[in-house]
């Protein structure tokens, strides 16, 4: 008879395995899908398709029928570099209630319950299925959500409800904001500093698009949000510039300059609705650019994109969330997760796991083992109504 693991052997494992997104994440997926299949479960992988170092894997258990419940988590990390540690980061330490590690929290110790879930409804039995999705690249954009969903499609009966086990202290999240980002190359015409004027700093023009961002964020801070938009801290979609580069030397009008552009969207707005306001403004910059020299131009170009997260009016997966964990508040979060993709290819979907958000990428990660253990009795109230 095979070993059964707790969810804390199950998670002294996955955090053993380093799974950086710049990083293969095929040992720990390697692990996962032999432990299943000495339980009886079989599992399908997912091979990204330009990187064979990374793969997502899904998983079925109970009666090949539709309507079950996904238990949805990344195997990706961020990295810990240049992060001042106080234990083994790829080493499980408990300590003072709490379970240190990278990914402990975000989100290797909801993967750890769902696999522990998984091979214990397939030893008791369900009357209805669960399934498990384990993806890659979520660290840097979700990228790894619509290619796993795709995969899954006629391979696995499909569920009617998922949960996404992001860290939300075991509240019932039901919308979030959307994002996408793009990389800007602003082009100009170098000439000496001197004779400015016939020349295109690519630097200051690039700090008119730039002050259009703060231009809309004025705008949307100043504007009354729609009822959606209000439960949100901003209540409304940012615009942000995190990173910038450019110019030769002082003396010289910029030929480059390049910058990161990206927006938080409420639901509600659409991220297309923004990259046209974006794609406007430069327009019209570029404009301003090539009169002076029609060699400038503007180059925009799309690095990820996240739809925003839409309530559901008596959805199947809040429902049943909230009959799990009791929790009938209203919580909206800012920051992103794969749930949209779900929600964007039919499923129902709310996030619940276990955990505190701001702990997640942080020095000396952790999750309470109080939280752990709730996570636990998560999943066995699960079972239960799997099993009814």
């Amino acid at each position: 008879m095979p070993n059964r693991l707790t969810p804390r052997q199950i998670l002294d494992q996955l955090v053993k395995f380093p799974t950086v997104s710049r990083d293969t994440n095929l040992p720990l997926i390697d692990w996962v899908e032999e432990y299943l299949s000495e339980h009886g479960v079989q599992s399908h992988r997912h091979v990204k398709s330009d990187d064979p170092t990374k793969a997502a894997l899904f998983a079925h258990v109970g009666p090949e029928v539709g309507g079950g419940v996904v238990l949805s988590g990344h195997t990706d990390v961020v990295p810990t570099d240049g992060q001042p540690w106080s234990t083994d980061p790829f080493t499980v330490i408990e300590k003072d209630g709490k379970l240190f590690g990278r990914g402990t929290t975000d989100m290797k110790g909801f993967d750890a319950l769902a696999i522990w879930a998984l091979v214990e409804a397939q030893h008791r039995g369900v009357s209805r299925p669960v399934q498990v999705a384990l993806s890659y690249d979520e660290e840097i954009g979700c990228t790894g959500a619509p290619p796993l969903i795709e995969a899954m499609q006629g391979v696995v009966p499909k569920a009617e409800t998922v949960i996404v086990g992001e860290p939300t202290m075991l509240k019932a999240v039901t919308g979030h904001k959307g994002g996408n980002t793009f990389w800007v190359h602003m082009h100009g015409f170098e000439v000496h500093s001197s004779i400015m004027h016939t020349g295109v700093s690519a630097i200051m023009y690039g700090a008119k698009l730039i002050e259009w961002a703060n231009r809309m964020n004025a705008e949307s801070a100043a504007a009354e949000p729609g009822p959606i938009a209000a439960q949100f801290n901003p209540p409304y979609t940012n615009v942000h510039v995190g990173q910038i580069k450019g110019g030769t030397a002082h003396n010289i009008t910029a030929k480059d300059c390049e910058f990161g552009l990206g927006f938080r969207v409420v639901p509600g707005e659409t991220l297309e609705q923004w990259e046209s306001k974006l794609r406007e403004a430069a327009a019209e910059i570029e404009a301003e650019m090539k009169a002076v020299r029609p060699e400038a131009w503007i180059e925009i170009t799309p690095v990820f994109s996240l739809p925003p997260f839409k309530p559901e009016d008596g959805g199947a997966a809040e429902t049943l969330v909230r009959q799990l964990t009791g929790d009938n508040g209203t919580q909206y979060v800012s920051y992103g997760t794969e749930a949209s993709h779900f929600q964007s290819a039919g499923y129902s979907v709310v996030v619940c796991g276990p955990g505190d958000i701001a702990v997640a990428h942080q020095p000396d990660e952790y999750i309470t083992v109080a939280q752990f253990n709730e996570g636990q009795a998560f999943m066995e109230r699960l079972l239960e109504h799997l099993s009814a």
